[in-house]
């Protein structure tokens, strides 16, 4: 006897692979007593949407099958009985179990079960083989299977699995493999277990806060639930994580279509509640960046620009972004000792009394002496430029606004940006419009910079020209 509680192997069918989006198609449930009684119990499930193509050919199941079937609202409460008090099994629970609850949080029914994962458990009792998905569950117990990706028929699946078990295993190491796969992770004090269940499996923005509401920190992923899950893994070898976890007392998420979205939203965020734990990201008030002119005395010169002073999306000739005047006079005369520049001409040291005063730089063979006339300053104008060329902030190489658009499942969102300052997310043209109008007050931000110069190089990004 593996529980002393009854057993559902459980498999669903679905629309597709967002459990937040996508709608069960198919359930199919064997029950398994305590005293070894099998049931069976299943049902097609009309999910109030088109099952596309591909979903069809996979499973079988056709929008025309489901066109009379019940809806998920009228199946609800039988179902919950057959699930309460139920040890909760499926192939990637995971999967399963986000699907099953998301049915009837629709439906302001709350469901919570103890679960286990014939994946990770296969895993733990055959490490000898390399692969553990239902297929190869199938061949290795022998299964004849007719209607495979049809609910009834996987859960049986399972049902076979657990019973051969107790076969293959002594009986307390079997019971210690369950156990931890079982196991509940460990989370901070005061969080309720009923948080970690509701955490999604998509992109997004996840936010701690703490006493009074004051924000501890603030992350992005492209799976929020197994990285909030990894600070609680964590915290008992990071101080950082332990000082998180013992402040916190409550999450929040925010899901997106994609990483992008993730990722601006989350320097957005930082930026506006300046969590304690974020120091990356955080607001910095003295951007600036060298901007080459033409020299008093003839040749090229370069001049510090602060963000307050112009516009860094569309201003040309500007080398270098800083949050600092001392890191960009640091950076300037690391490029000076490299390339062998006149500080002197770079308007980091005074000139003497005489015309043609060497710089002290000169002095110490670090200049090629263009201040006392030993060297043109055509050739010093190119060595500067080609010492600026890699801090080149590249300018903003559209008309105007643009769209990105980002889909995960059926969320489909566009991120308006419009010279490297990010303006919104928006879900439909009105949205745009909206953001578009209210766009005056956007400023350049140096992180936002360094994420879309990263995503506008990739392949597979979707642009429209916005304006």
């Amino acid at each position: 006897m593996l529980f002393d509680r009854p057993v559902v192997c459980l498999d669903v069918e679905t629309t597709g692979a967002s459990p937040q989006n996508d709608r069960v198609t198919e359930i199919g449930i064997v029950e398994i007593t305590p005293d070894g009684h099998v049931t069976e119990w299943s049902t097609l499930v009309n999910p109030e949407m088109r099952i596309p193509p591909f979903i069809e050919n996979l499973t079988g199941i056709s929008n025309a099958m489901v066109a009379d079937a019940p809806t998920f609202d009228r199946i609800a409460d039988e179902l919950m009985e057959r699930l309460r008090g139920r040890v909760f099994v499926a192939h990637n629970v995971r999967f399963d179990y986000a699907f099953i609850k998301n049915e009837f949080k629709r439906l302001d029914m709350p469901f919570r079960a103890d679960t286990l994962c014939t994946v990770r458990l296969s895993r733990k009792l055959y490490p000898q083989f390399f692969k553990h998905n239902l297929d190869s569950l199938i061949q290795r117990l022998g299964i004849v299977m007719e209607e495979r990706h049809r609910a009834l028929a996987d859960a049986r699946v399972l049902m076979h699995f657990l019973q051969r078990l107790p076969q293959e295993h002594d009986a307390e190491a079997l019971q210690q493999a369950i156990r931890q796969v079982m196991a509940k992770p460990a989370l901070p004090a005061n969080l309720p277990e009923s948080v970690v269940e509701d955490l999604p499996e998509c992109p997004g923005v996840y936010l701690f806060y703490g006493d009074n509401d004051m924000p501890l920190y603030v992350g992005k992923s492209t799976n929020i639930r197994s990285r909030v899950l990894s600070h609680f893994s964590s915290d008992h070898a990071s101080t950082k994580e332990l000082r998180i976890s013992q402040q916190m007392k409550r999450i929040e998420w925010r899901e997106t279509a994609g990483e992008l979205g993730a990722l601006l939203l989350e320097a957005r965020l930082v930026k506006a509640m300046q969590p304690i734990h974020n120091q990356r990201l955080r607001r910095e008030n003295d951007l600036c960046a060298w901007q080459l002119i033409d020299a008093p005395n003839g040749g090229k010169t370069v001049v510090l620009k602060y963000a307050t002073e112009l516009d860094f999306g569309r201003e040309r000739d500007l080398y270098g972004t800083f949050t600092s005047q001392r890191k960009a006079v640091e950076s300037l005369r690391n490029l000076a000792d490299a390339h062998k520049l006149c500080l002197i001409q770079l308007g980091l040291e005074k000139p003497g009394r005489g015309k043609a005063s060497p710089c002290f730089g000169y002095q110490l063979r670090k200049c090629r002496g263009v201040c006392c006339g030993k060297e043109s300053t055509l050739q010093h104008d190119i060595r500067l430029m080609e010492a600026l060329a890699r801090l080149k902030l590249r300018t903003w190489p559209y008309p105007s606004a643009i769209g990105i658009r980002e889909t995960y499942g059926l969320r489909d969102e566009v991120h308006v940006v419009d010279h490297w300052c990010y303006l919104g997310t928006a879900k439909d043209e009105t949205e745009i419009s909206q953001i578009l109008e209210s766009s005056s007050t956007a400023a350049f931000d140096l992180d936002t910079y360094k994420i879309l110069q990263k995503f506008l190089l990739g392949k597979d990004v979707i642009i429209t020209p916005l304006g």
